[in-house]
């Protein structure tokens, strides 16, 4: 029992807790309690062990509400507002399935208001559900179990906790909850993962199914008194497990190498894991890629992990930082700014990022362009720079793709003097650049793909040389080029060389 400056006088809110279903769970304490009192104000008379409540009880409900209101949120509160009106003037006792603190919406507002206004509050505990869910599981929920709520993870993308982690999902009431809670769990887990529906705990119809989780759904017993037991998919299996493991390389005992690693030291390696991503991508190898993420993002955890031992942030600094840079630049998603199209998301954007340069960004990072890092390759520099000036309306850099503007430059620099035709060359490059953006062309990528078909070209050319005995230097020009003829590999988007 928890009481906060309590009077046996007229006033004041008692919470009482019916425990998961069966009457004999009913703690002494909220029996005979039960027995002083004649009103009881129920959430919901929808609990096995209502029938069972001393007789001479009044007894009141708010399940019309759930009736008539169009959400949780709005029963919840009016509920909330109900008692603590009520606890102001008269002595309630409100009555709640479980336990009162234990998922359960309505209790810890009561008792937050009641505390801020001065009220008296008592609280009377009752068995929760989590107790005969995992007697029936035949399970200790310890050391790592992950609570959740149904209507939570029903309204969610992905799941919102780690798969390494075993994880109990109360209130899976009926078809529909299931349905949308497994298609939420689907994102992170396969659809024949392991799961046990737990029913009626704590009650004599207590009911434990082990099916794949692709079937919760079709479940016919799921009522008000299910949950639903997610075994951890892998200890391996999430971001958390993945940081200790970078964190115990860079401890005392760890490796040696990775101790030894530094912010600069890391430099080549954070460059050289992205473009083996990017090459990934470019040979459309999704398994290759799932690897070469894998490395990525190992080296964005060791540089926040070197950043924790110096002190200057963490990786819990770096995921907030940009959720909430996502979510603030998102006012379309998450607030109630309405926006036409892809145009008008652009220009809210830069608008965004233009205040946030103002207000928060460092002298040096204020204008349109200072956000283009200029360690990215040239043409992946002209693309951002090329893409940042056309979305403010600056039609200079987008005019050079034009091409009769690139046959001038080529013409000039086939009678500039040599000491002019390195600018020229950048010119052309640039215009090139722009050139691709006007056709929604990736130069970058055009010109990566580009050489890797001429490496898996040249490669079958010096292979057949080889083959017959020789090598490329051995080869006249005329021998070079009937052998690259002869090569037979054509991609359908290679351009005569």
């Amino acid at each position: 029992m928890t009481e906060n400056n309590h009077k046996t006088a007229e006033v004041g809110i008692t919470l009482l807790g019916l425990g998961p279903g069966d009457p004999a769970a009913l703690t002494r304490q909220a029996w005979d309690w039960l027995n002083t009192i004649d009103k009881l104000i129920l959430r919901t008379t929808h609990h096995p062990s209502v029938a069972s409540l001393p007789a001479h009880l009044n007894l009141e409900s708010f399940d019309e509400l759930y009736e008539r209101m169009d959400s949780f949120e709005a029963v919840y509160a009016t509920i909330v507002d109900r008692i603590i009106t009520l606890g102001r003037t008269t002595s309630v006792t409100y009555a709640v399935p479980g336990h009162p603190f234990v998922a359960e919406a309505t209790c810890p507002e009561i008792a937050r208001l009641a505390v801020a206004a001065d009220i008296p509050l008592r609280v009377i505990d009752g068995l929760s559900f989590i107790e005969p869910t995992f007697a029936a599981l035949g399970l200790d929920p310890f050391p790592e179990l992950v609570l959740s709520d149904a209507i939570e993870i029903s309204q969610r993308q992905t799941p919102g906790f780690p798969p390494s982690e075993p994880v109990l999902i109360a209130q899976i009431y009926d078809r529909d909850v299931a349905s949308q809670v497994k298609l939420t769990l689907m994102v992170a887990y396969p659809d024949e993962h392991p799961v046990r529906l737990v029913h009626a705990a704590g009650t004599v119809d207590a009911l434990v199914e082990n099916l794949p989780l692709h079937a919760i759904d079709h479940s016919p017993h799921l009522g008000l008194l299910s949950s639903l037991y997610v075994p951890q998919l892998s200890p391996g299996a999430s971001f958390e497990s993945f940081q200790e493991v970078i964190a115990r390389l860079r401890a005392p005992d760890g490796c040696p190498w990775d101790r030894e690693q530094t912010h600069l030291s890391l430099r080549p390696f954070l460059l050289e894991e992205a473009y083996e991503a990017l090459d990934a991508l470019d040979r459309e190898d999704m398994d290759d890629l799932a690897e070469e993420l894998g490395d990525l993002l190992l080296q964005i955890v060791l540089h926040a992990q070197i950043a924790t031992e110096d002190g200057d942030f963490n990786i819990h600094h770096v995921l907030e930082g940009i959720n909430s840079k996502l979510i603030r630049r998102h006012p379309h998603v998450f607030s109630e700014v309405e926006v036409a199209d892809v145009e008008g998301v652009i220009r809210n954007w830069e608008q965004i990022k233009a205040e946030e340069r103002q207000t928060h960004g460092a002298p040096e990072k204020k204008g349109l362009l200072d956000g283009v890092p200029i360690a990215l390759p040239a043409l992946s520099q002209a693309e951002q720079v090329i893409e940042r000036v056309q979305r403010v309306g600056f039609e200079g850099l987008s005019a050079l793709g034009d091409q009769e503007t690139i046959q001038k430059i080529i013409d000039a620099f086939e009678k500039a003097e040599v000491g002019m035709r390195k600018a020229l060359l950048g010119d052309f490059l640039l215009a090139v650049t722009s050139l691709a953006y006007k056709a929604d062309i990736d130069a970058e990528s055009a010109l990566r793909e580009a050489l890797q078909r001429f490496r898996v070209r040249f490669n079958n050319m010096e292979a057949q040389a080889l083959a017959s005995g020789q090598t490329l230097m051995d080869l006249s020009a005329q021998e070079k080029a009937r052998l690259w003829d002869a090569t037979g590999y054509r991609d359908e988007n290679e351009a005569d060389l």
